[in-house]
């Protein structure tokens, strides 16, 4: 392929079409060209025309002329407004804790440049400018996960992205230490915030935002492998498909079970399997982690989509303070991160519920009173051999933890800046956690398909429905393949590759 077959990827940011995949693509790929719309650019040229007229005017304008939080009532003179700004990022880059990643980051400053860039912020087009070219020179600030409580939005982790665009604060890429070189290198001037601009900068909820746009769409590709994982099993513990029928679900027509149906019912279709066992099965229903998959994992699917229709609004929303419209400078409190919080609130939970029913399905694939014949732990040596004992008690152990942590952070409010900020919605605590049960997940979704392909052995010559065998054969022929159990050794190796093939979308089956 020559260069032009492989054109670099680009964005162009105006404040309005931000979509979730294109955020997500370049926050991944380092290498993608992030631009600012001119016309966007003029629209915040005049915003910012409307904030200085406003200071000239003398009006009282909110962390423009006046302290923050609970300083509100106290007035700031003209020569004081630039020092008030550069002192507000400084006090406020507060963080601690592990350093954001890498993709994190990059999403928070592509978010940050794009609310920005909206007419509502009145800020200097050239903060903007700053922000595109630090991106485009690969800067990640170091930003530190814990310390906000998401209102006034993520002040902590936005400020210790403002005060690199300073050259003070450190970056981790592209080279780890100070700002200021970094930014030199680059041939970025340190950037000097003006009224207003450093408060426009750390008002918003775009550390929260980034991460929920990371996980919806990861979660998507989870959901897609939970659905592939759960035809494999029921073809390993030669479950009938009865229950997938259209008519069952054209009965209760949420969007999500019926799409959980439909994409089953592909992976299992022209099952050899299930023709070797259509006639005299005494069973009459499966269990209910067999029977109820569409249900379940539907509700999931459609907590997902939930939490993407949030996001999908925050991408282009003003949430800094104070506003600016058509000539007036009004203050508010769309900095708050409510929505945004109890989005990755739901979105744990229905995480946790994914990986809670797969658990059951691993139990059922080994324990040989539920197996539908399979050996006891999938091993032909029981008892010499342990087989996949210790996998189920791996999941079991990840869904315990993902139980623990799935209950919301977003009602746990603790009043900030003397009870003026008195009710916060503890975003970035959902965000941690969240993050921490979308891997468990994606690991015990990796456990069910290592043991339910193992599974699929002991009913060789006769092939599973097309789709699974599909799946089946990825994992038998992945860059690292996973080979079929014959005597024990470490799983460990095992459920690490195929988490990662889960995380990565090798296991995907498609839409």
């Amino acid at each position: 392929m020559t260069p032009e077959a492989h054109p670099q990827a680009r964005l162009a940011l105006d404040g309005r079409s931000l979509s979730l995949e294109a955020l997500v693509a370049a926050a991944r790929d380092p290498d993608t060209t992030i631009s600012a719309d001119p016309r966007a650019l003029a629209g915040l040229a005049a915003s910012r025309a409307t904030v200085e007229a406003a200071i000239a005017r003398g009006d009282t304008l909110y962390g423009i002329n006046t302290g923050f939080g609970k300083l509100a009532n106290v007035r700031v003179g003209a020569d004081d407004m630039v020092r008030l700004q550069t002192n507000l990022i400084r006090s406020h880059a507060a963080g601690v804790g592990t350093p954001l990643e890498r993709d994190a980051v990059r999403a928070m400053m592509i978010l940050r440049a794009n609310v920005l860039i909206r007419p509502t912020s009145g800020v200097r087009p050239g903060l903007v400018d700053v922000l595109v070219g630090a991106l485009n020179a690969g800067i990640i600030p170091r930003v530190p996960e814990q310390g906000s409580v998401g209102a006034s939005g993520d002040l902590a982790p936005l400020s210790h992205l403002a005060l690199a665009l300073m050259g003070e604060g450190r970056v981790l890429e592209p080279v780890e230490g100070p700002a200021g070189p970094a930014l030199a290198k680059a041939g970025l001037t340190p950037w000097q915030y003006g009224p207003k601009e450093g408060l426009a900068f750390i008002n918003g909820t775009q550390a929260q935002t980034a991460l929920l746009a990371l996980m919806v769409h990861d979660a998507r590709v989870l959901w897609r492998s939970a659905v592939g994982a759960a035809a494999m099993s029921l073809e390993a513990l030669r479950g009938t498909p009865t229950p997938l029928d259209p008519r069952i679900h054209e009965a209760r027509p949420h969007r999500g079970q019926q799409r959980t149906a439909e994409l089953m019912r592909r992976l299992v279709d022209a099952s050899e399997i299930r023709e070797s066992h259509r006639e005299g099965d005494p069973r009459v229903q499966d269990a209910y982690s067999l029977r109820c998959t569409p249900q379940v994992l539907g509700a999931v699917l459609d907590a997902i989509e939930f939490a993407a229709t949030t996001a999908d609004i925050e991408l282009n929303a003003s949430t800094d303070n104070p506003l600016v419209f058509e000539g007036e400078v009004l203050s508010g409190g769309n900095f708050h991160g409510q929505p945004v919080a109890q989005a990755l609130d739901v979105l744990a939970i229905a995480l946790t519920t994914l990986q809670a029913i797969s658990e059951r399905r691993v139990e059922r694939l080994v324990n040989p009173d539920l197996s539908q014949g399979l050996p006891a732990f999938l091993t032909a040596d029981a008892g010499r051999s342990s087989g996949f004992m210790m996998v189920q008690i791996t999941a079991a152990s990840l869904v315990a933890e993902s139980r623990t942590l799935a209950y919301p952070a977003s009602i746990g409010s603790i009043p900030t800046d003397a009870n003026q900020e008195d009710f916060v919605p503890m975003g970035m605590a959902a965000a941690w956690k969240a993050r921490r049960i979308l891997a468990n997940a994606q690991r015990v979704i990796g456990a069910e398909f290592f043991s339910a392909a193992q599974g699929l052995e002991f009913l060789k010559p006769l092939r599973p429905g097309r789709g699974v065998d599909d799946l089946y054969n990825r994992i038998r022929s992945m860059p690292d393949p996973i080979a079929p159990w014959t005597d024990d050794r470490p799983p460990s190796d095992d459920l690490d590759r195929l988490s990662h093939a889960v995380a990565a979308g090798l296991l995907d089956p498609g839409p």
